[in-house]
């Protein structure tokens, strides 16, 4: 005869079992999903360099952009939300891979479609564009889009935007 605690214990690990199984099952459900389903960007582009100068030592840039993105392809039932980024690129000597996160939003799987659609004009950076030196100037810098997608369950996977539709933009040689 069982007692009243392994018959707990089977029904619990038996339920905790079929709990995981069919969370890998809802993971592989979506495996490849973020490959063909990408936010579709229509804009992403400089509007207008604020000050380029040095600053303690550093070079720091501000500026505004315009972005008009539809994160709403990106979204399906296993997304709790997308983290969306712009990221600054630019070569130098000593570095010859620089990426600096300029501005960021957290969008969630519970807002309506409508607020899942940024369509921003002259958004100034949350960050600055800050060199670890006096490298700055006269630079060719691209603005990039990127997101994390956050799933209820499985993996977590990255995206970005098409290296053939990226914007670009040089620095001055002059401070301002």
């Amino acid at each position: 005869m069982h007692t009243v605690w392994v018959r707990l214990n089977a029904v619990v690990f038996f339920g905790l079992s079929a709990l995981l199984g069919f969370s890998v099952l809802a993971a592989i459900s979506k495996v490849g999903h973020s490959w063909y389903h990408q936010p579709v960007v229509h804009k992403l582009k400089l509007k207008k360099l604020k000050s380029l100068k040095s600053h303690g030592g550093v070079d720091r840039a501000l500026l505004n952009f315009d972005l008009h993105v539809d994160l709403n392809p990106a979204f399906h039932w296993n997304i709790k939300q997308l983290f969306v980024y712009v990221v600054a690129s630019y070569k130098t000597e000593k570095n010859p891979n620089n990426q600096i996160v300029l501005w960021d939003k957290i969008v969630e799987a519970t807002d309506p479609p409508e607020s899942k659609i940024i369509k921003q004009d002259s958004i100034f950076v949350k960050y600055g564009l800050v060199d670890q030196g006096a490298d700055l100037r006269g630079r060719d810098v691209q603005l990039q889009i990127m997101w994390d997608h956050m799933p209820l369950t499985g993996l977590l996977y990255m995206g970005k935007q098409d290296g053939d539709t990226l914007s670009s933009f040089t620095l001055p040689y002059d401070y301002r």
